[in-house]
């Protein structure tokens, strides 16, 4: 295993669309969302840890899941779980995990992936960050991977990559925010646009080179710790100045100024388990095309249901379609799968009327 591979596990987020399993105090990530014994940190940990060594995996979070990582990820070190102490989007705390790198292994290449996604081939996603990873070795540039769109999905980011490439590695030509129907629609027609995935790999140099020249404040910011990082005195560096950085993303302070980004259509299936709509579609399907996770149905006349409840829970539903059904302690979500993007402004009326802690 290459001693200069490296990887930063973003842990951070809340997941508010898989609301009431997801919440504030205990988010998606930590959770077992597919039923399969894991949750989704450790299935990712896992997944890179077979080409990326174990003490060379960094888990970026906020402070208040210090103990949901420790607790999850067993066998690592309290140093290898960066914790973000103020929420500043993701610019941020990747240029911070990026010195604290650098510092280590000035010859590391690593990646950025999110702790939450669903990759099933994990063999043809490991070759196809390698792959990257020799690029980024080689070269001073930037890559990611792009998935290649199966829909007109209007709720991801593209990336369009140059045409007249013709190797595996395609040169960017530009980041397109999320698109309305009809130009998602023009994008896949035009062949040469790729779902963003948020997926990226780079040198350690690069990638704090381009935060240097596209983002000088942010730098020196985070520069002056140097001395400080992967010592008993970088939390309370962390603490003080990590709060005055700008709130930014990665997208939008060096992807969409830097010109060296290369793409890498991936060779396996890929999603973002953004919804409890992407959960049901990757879930095993009972006859009626209900989706079932934890529970024993008995379903009479209903069809197209995602169903979660305790562990070995019976669940009795006649008459429903197309449904996304929750039972959690004192929350029970039945809620139609066509709405679920009003899911996160549900959760404000919640919170609103019955309290926070909900949430």
């Amino acid at each position: 295993m290459n001693k200069n591979y490296y990887a930063v596990l973003m842990a951070g987020g809340v997941g508010s669309r898989f609301w009431p399993i997801s919440t504030t105090e205990y988010p998606k990530q930590f959770h077992d969302m597919l039923g399969t014994g894991d949750t989704l940190i450790q299935k990712t940990f896992k997944r890179l840890s077979k080409f990326v060594p174990v003490e060379n995996i960094l888990i970026l979070t906020n402070e208040r899941y210090n103990g949901l990582v420790m607790e999850q990820l067993r066998g690592i070190r309290q140093e290898q779980v960066v914790l973000e102490p103020a929420m500043r989007n993701t610019a941020p705390c990747i240029l911070y995990a990026a010195l604290k790198i650098q510092k280590m292994n000035p010859e590391a290449v690593m990646i950025v992936a999110p702790s939450d996604h669903w990759i099933e081939d994990e063999e043809a996603f490991a070759k196809d960050v390698v792959a990257c990873f020799d690029k980024c070795g080689e070269e001073n540039v930037l890559c990611t991977l792009g998935i290649k769109p199966t829909f007109p999905n209007t709720g991801f980011g593209y990336i369009e990559f140059d045409k007249a490439i013709d190797t595996p590695l395609k040169s960017v030509r530009q980041f397109r925010e999320k698109p309305d129907y009809e130009t998602a629609k023009d994008f896949i027609k035009q062949g040469n646009f790729l779902w963003n995935a948020g997926i990226f790999m780079w040198s350690v140099n690069t990638i704090v080179h381009a935060f240097k020249k596209f983002q000088p404040e942010q730098y020196s910011l985070f520069h002056s710790g140097m001395e400080y990082y992967n010592t008993n005195k970088e939390m309370a560096f962390i603490s003080e100045n990590y709060p005055k950085a700008d709130n930014v993303s990665i997208d939008y302070a060096i992807l969409e100024p830097s010109k060296n980004i290369f793409v890498l259509p991936a060779t396996f299936d890929w999603n973002d388990l953004g919804t409890w709509g992407s959960l049901y579609d990757k879930l095993d399907k009972d006859d009626n095309n209900n989706a079932l996770v934890n529970c024993q149905v008995l379903a009479e006349d209903a069809q197209g249901n995602m169903i979660r409840s305790p562990k070995g829970k019976i669940v009795v539903i006649d008459g429903l379609k197309d449904y996304i059904v929750v039972d959690k302690e004192e929350v029970l979500l039945i809620y139609p799968k066509s709405k679920e993007q009003d899911i996160k402004k549900i959760l404000a009326k919640v919170k609103d009327k019955f309290g926070a802690h909900l949430a």
